[in-house]
């Protein structure tokens, strides 16, 4: 298959908003994890396992940042190649830079998933029955 220059261009945008939006949730978990307050919960196993969450979700965001900046650079590397008359090995670069794109997806997608368990967790410690609304 062979790919034009623009067709690996056209990713640039979208991973470039990808990374800003790793990024943002990274700097919104730092924060989150600056204003722990050990003192504040004397339940020591809903602490470990909130500590457990962040760490988990810290190297999920890593390695999401990792897949996207790899992906952007395969990017780069396959708009050299195919810029060099070397088409199906800047094909072949594309490809896995998709790839890696792909799995920087699914790893967003399992630290939301982690996230969204965390708040739950937080929820069932304030004791409100579902369904009712606070007064």
């Amino acid at each position: 298959m062979n790919i034009t220059l623009t067709t690996p261009a056209m990713l640039f945008p979208a991973i470039s908003l990808l990374l800003l939006a790793y990024t943002n949730r990274f700097l919104t978990l730092a924060s989150v994890i600056r204003n722990f307050d050990l003192s504040h919960d004397n339940d020591i196993d809903n602490t470990q396992a909130q500590i457990a969450n962040l760490r988990t979700r810290i190297l999920l965001i890593k390695r999401m940042q990792e897949a996207g900046a790899g992906s952007f650079f395969l990017c780069v590397l396959s708009m050299l190649a195919i810029y060099a008359n070397y088409q199906t090995i800047g094909s072949s670069i594309f490809a896995f830079s998709l790839v890696l794109l792909l799995y920087s997806l699914w790893l967003s997608v399992r630290e939301i998933r982690i996230s969204v368990e965390a708040l739950d967790m937080h929820l069932s410690h304030l004791n409100i029955p579902l369904g009712k609304k606070p007064k």
